[in-house]
């Protein structure tokens, strides 16, 4: 299990200005379902002033990505844009008194929705830099950009790190060449050298086989389900595609209003106990699928 802040947890557990803000006049929107995590930022800007004068978010994510959303429309509210965007990803990590080193791609995401959200505010086109030839980590859609400035933001010098922090290379592995050739380009600028001999982390997990695999996430879900019994609810597990997760809730889990906020909490379990990347998926999400594959 990862290491939680207190202040991490307030915020996961009562995280503040949930939802989108009413007459917002900026907003972002980043990541993807597909990619595990998804963002929508909204902000209320005084066009005289250009101070933002509320902020509010909604996102598909684990604990971390509630929390550093959470902290980011906080410590927003109250500042001019241009003061926003001197906001790093390790300033909303160090509000929260720090996040797991597996966990920083959460605050690089609640920066990129600011970036997003303000320049929705002013006109501008917000590049992801998404495009095709572009993309270094076909799993999780991140680009060559935003590896190199998230390198040069945070000093990072191996491939776990940068797996940390944007979750490129936490899939297949097979970018890992390709993020190497990155992390060797950006320590040259510097006059440093890229250590090949630290890219694996030492905490990596074993590899299990996919009855294995199974079984564990069966087991996972059986110590949350008391937690939801006692709701008058329940989760079961019916599909597993490599990291698409599916369940079906049940009792009072299913369709109550907190639904999204549960498959977040079940999501981070299942993240940390296979000590990996995860999407937890509505089953109805599975069968609308094989509907449409089989029209």
């Amino acid at each position: 299990m990862w290491d939680y802040s207190e202040k991490v947890k307030d915020h996961f557990y009562a995280p503040r200005n949930v939802g989108a803000v009413t007459d917002a006049n900026g907003i972002g929107d980043v990541g993807s379902l597909s990619c595990g995590d998804a963002l929508r930022l909204s902000l209320k800007i005084d066009p005289t002033t250009e101070v933002i004068e509320a902020a509010g978010f909604q996102t598909f994510g684990c604990g971390s990505a509630i929390a550093s959303s959470s902290a980011l429309t906080e410590m927003i509210k109250g500042m001019t844009l241009d003061q926003a965007l001197a906001i790093s990803n390790q300033d909303i990590a160090d509000y929260l008194d720090g996040l797991p080193p597996e966990k920083m791609h959460c605050s690089v995401m609640g920066r990129e929705a600011l970036q997003a959200a303000i320049a929705n505010y002013r006109g501008e086109v917000w590049e992801d830099d998404h495009e095709e030839g572009a993309l270094i980590c076909k799993c999780f859609a991140i680009d060559a950009v935003l590896i190199e400035e998230t390198i040069r933001a945070n000093h990072l010098t191996t491939v776990a790190e940068v797996t940390n922090y944007t979750k490129a290379g936490g899939g297949c592995s097979a970018c890992h060449e390709g993020i190497e050739e990155i992390l060797t380009k950006v320590l040259a600028e510097s006059g440093a050298a890229f250590d090949p001999r630290r890219v694996v982390a030492d905490t990596a997990p074993p590899r299990l086989t996919s009855l294995q695999r199974i079984r564990r996430i069966e087991a996972l879900l059986e110590s949350i389900r008391p937690n939801l019994q006692r709701d008058h609810g329940d989760v079961e597990l019916v599909e597993v595609e490599g990291r698409k997760i599916y369940v079906k809730m049940v009792g009072a889990c299913s369709g109550c209003q907190m639904a999204a906020t549960t498959l977040s909490g079940i999501q981070q379990h299942l993240a940390e106990g296979l000590r990996e990347f995860v999407q937890v998926l509505p089953a109805e999400l599975l069968a609308q699928r094989t509907e449409m594959g089989g029209q």
